[in-house]
């Protein structure tokens, strides 16, 4: 959906992730128990307990919106945060309760066959982010650029495989991990626009001159 946003809209960066704005707000309710729905309740937690709500699927929503608004579609750094926490978790999941016999030495919850997915689909789907959104011009394309989402990756498994990721939630952990390391990575080798802000600077002084007009009415 990012592409389809005008490159002249200020707002874009804010108005991408309304819907998982409106679905932390709604989480963040359930959670709670200021509302009821049992239908969410059992489909987003492991033990039926609501207060479930208010760390994974909690933690993962604000990841995509934060990542969405801070970083937006012109930094490397949200490819790596919503292909390595979207794509490589998710399926390391999946892999990880179907062929996750051997576990790891360090975490006896995680498993050598769901680490090694994270990587390489983390890894695979942030390149094929990369070609897709350099047909657009948002972001450079070239093999130090795939070096680079390779580190990025590989730290984002290590660090999901992790005890503190098991005990804090790897939906806080890996984008953590994602946005510190990913913005080490591509500022060693010089990438550009690691962030909404300095992507478009005339953008955001629109913002902040509208702002203020507004506050002086």
């Amino acid at each position: 959906m990012w592409p389809l946003f005008s490159s002249n809209d200020v707002y874009a960066p804010f108005l991408a992730p309304l819907i998982v704005i409106l679905n932390i707000i709604k989480v963040t309710l359930i959670g709670l128990g200021i509302v009821k729905d049992e239908v969410v309740v059992n489909s987003m937690t492991r033990h039926g307990d609501h207060r479930e709500l208010l760390k994974g699927p909690l933690y993962y929503a604000c990841a995509v919106a934060l990542t969405t608004i801070i970083f937006w579609r012109t930094s490397p750094i949200s490819i790596a945060v919503i292909c390595n926490l979207c794509a490589g978790d998710g399926v390391a999941d999946i892999v990880g309760r179907l062929f996750g016999h051997a576990k790891l030495p360090h975490n006896a919850e995680k498993s050598y066959a769901g680490t090694i997915a994270m990587f390489l689909v983390g890894f695979v789907a942030s390149v094929l982010f990369m070609c897709y959104f350099h047909r657009f011009g948002f972001v450079a394309k070239s093999w130090t650029m795939v070096i680079a989402f390779g580190a990025i990756s590989l730290v984002a498994a290590t660090v999901e495989s992790l005890p503190i990721s098991t005990r804090l939630d790897d939906n806080l952990t890996v984008p953590l991990a994602t946005m510190l390391v990913g913005g080490l990575v591509f500022y060693f080798i010089g990438a550009r626009n690691l962030c909404c802000m300095s992507s478009d600077r005339s953008n955001i002084s629109a913002i902040v001159e509208m702002v203020f007009a507004g506050s002086s009415k």
